[in-house]
């Protein structure tokens, strides 16, 4: 009887340890499931739930997603290169700060003056016909007003943009010596020997600004307008001076320069002249716009080869505006030239 209650206890031991190992089985499967159903419920936002502090289970392979799914994260936007990590701040701010100071007002003109080392040349050379080339060089001086001084005349020029002035002057002394100054008192000396000067008669008028004076030479008393009328519009060439066939005008200054110096030169061959007669001098003005009613100074200097140099200072009012294109003649004002036949 003992025996048989032995048996039944063996039987009763193996069918509950079986029931045991089932139970255990059965919670292991449930516990995968609900891990698994838990991962496929993750939120999007990527927040992983708290599992606390248990050994998640793995996965099987057909429970993790696709490959293709999984995006690349190289396509993801980078920083741009200059706002990296190698940018470089100022360690200070910038303050910007605006000047208060008043304006110190217009800076003075300054005056015209020689570049150090620039020196004013002047060379004199005789020409025929008792006249001069003067050469002016004054590299620093371009575009300068400058005077010519020779004896007792004077006339204005400008240097020319290349720094450079070549004028042909009648002498008036066989030794003749020539000046330039310029405003800033700058200046040079030259000189030339004009031995053929008593040859010729000279007669000289000078005058500033623009007052329209006039020398005017009737050869043989020829009339206005033909070819023994010597005048500014009708100076010929110097050739005819130098081969004593006539006499030649000659004009100085630059009417472009305010109140020039002016000056009208007319030189007669009278030491080779082939005829003997008389040569009738005047001074004219032309009454314009510009020097109607005005007053008038100028002055005049007579050259003859038996005389000495003759100097005289005139004075003269022009008429009123309405004479304007009329002609005021002064024929009293300079000595006629005889000439003796050779």
């Amino acid at each position: 009887m003992s025996k048989m209650i032995n048996v039944y206890r063996r039987y009763a031991l193996a069918g509950a340890t079986f029931s045991v190992a089932i139970s255990i089985g059965f919670l292991m499967q449930s516990g995968e499931a609900n891990s698994a159903g838990r991962l496929s419920q993750q939120p999007a936002s990527g927040v992983t739930p708290d599992l606390g502090a248990a050994t998640p289970a793995r996965l099987p392979p057909e429970a993790l997603p696709p490959l293709s799914d999984v995006q690349d994260l190289s396509a993801l936007p980078m920083l741009p290169r200059e706002i990296g990590p190698k940018a470089d701040f100022p360690s200070q701010p910038v303050i910007l700060t605006v000047s208060r100071d008043s304006p110190v007002g217009m800076m003075p003109e300054e005056e015209t003056t020689p570049m150090l080392g620039c020196d004013v040349a002047l060379l004199a050379e005789p020409e025929a016909g008792a006249m001069v080339r003067v050469s002016l060089s004054a590299p620093c001086l371009m575009g300068e007003r400058v005077t010519l001084h020779h004896s007792d005349m004077r006339f204005t020029e400008l240097v020319g943009a290349d720094g450079m002035l070549t004028v042909s002057i009648p002498a008036l002394t066989e030794q003749a010596v020539f000046i330039v100054a310029f405003a800033n008192g700058e200046g040079a000396v030259a000189s030339a020997n004009v031995p053929s000067l008593p040859f010729y008669d000279r007669v000289v008028v000078q005058w500033k600004g623009p007052v329209g004076l006039q020398l005017h030479a009737r050869e043989y008393e020829a009339d206005y307008g033909s070819d023994g009328h010597v005048w500014r519009g009708a100076s010929r060439d110097v050739s005819i001076l130098a081969n004593g066939q006539g006499g030649y005008l000659t004009r100085l200054g630059n009417t472009q320069t305010p109140d020039a110096l002016m000056a009208e030169i007319y030189t007669f061959p009278s030491g080779t002249a082939p005829l003997q007669g008389h040569v009738r001098l005047s001074v004219e003005a032309e009454v314009d716009a510009v020097n109607c009613s005005k007053d008038v100074t100028a002055q005049s200097i007579q050259l003859r080869s038996d005389k000495p140099p003759k100097l005289q200072d005139f004075h003269l009012t022009l008429p009123d505006c309405d004479a304007v294109g009329e002609f005021l003649v002064l024929k009293n004002l300079l000595e006629d030239l005889t000439i003796a036949q050779n």
